[in-house]
């Protein structure tokens, strides 16, 4: 059994990190299935889902440590007038920090319910907002029974 869910997420910052593990385990829980995987995928090239520990520390410190790898103020190539689109690109930094973080995760499934780390959590990882964001809740395996 395949389920997918098209989810909707509003940023209101250029940097947020937004937690969606209720939510995916929402869906998971809905899907019915027992035993299979979750894959959650976001949709946008200057977003990222990230894996990890639920503190504001180390929000902070994620934060801190992609500002310190991609700065704001570099003389990115994309912030050049591009042909292409017919204006100059301005966010860069979020291109980069969403390929460091990466555009998805993938979380087993036992009795129905994602197997996370005792203290992982998912997050919407946002480097370019505000903006209108859309992600994927993809589940695959086995149904219960009805």
């Amino acid at each position: 059994m395949i389920k997918t869910y098209k989810e909707n997420i509003t940023t209101h910052k250029e940097f947020e990190m937004i937690p969606i593990t209720d939510l995916v385990r929402k869906r998971v829980e809905e899907s019915r299935i027992q035993a299979g995987i979750v894959y959650v995928i976001t949709a946008h090239t200057s977003s990222g889902i990230i894996v990890n520990e639920n503190l504001p520390c180390l929000m902070t410190d994620i934060e801190e440590t992609l500002e310190r790898l991609v700065p704001l103020d570099h003389d990115y190539a994309h912030s050049h007038f591009l042909l292409s689109y017919g204006a100059t690109g301005g966010n860069a930094p979020g291109h980069l920090k969403s390929m460091l973080c990466g555009n998805h995760t993938v979380m087993v499934i036992e009795k129905g319910k994602i197997e996370c780390g005792q203290a992982q959590d998912i997050y919407f990882a946002e480097f370019d907002g505000p903006q209108a964001r859309t992600i994927f809740i993809h589940i695959q395996g086995e149904q219960e029974e009805k």
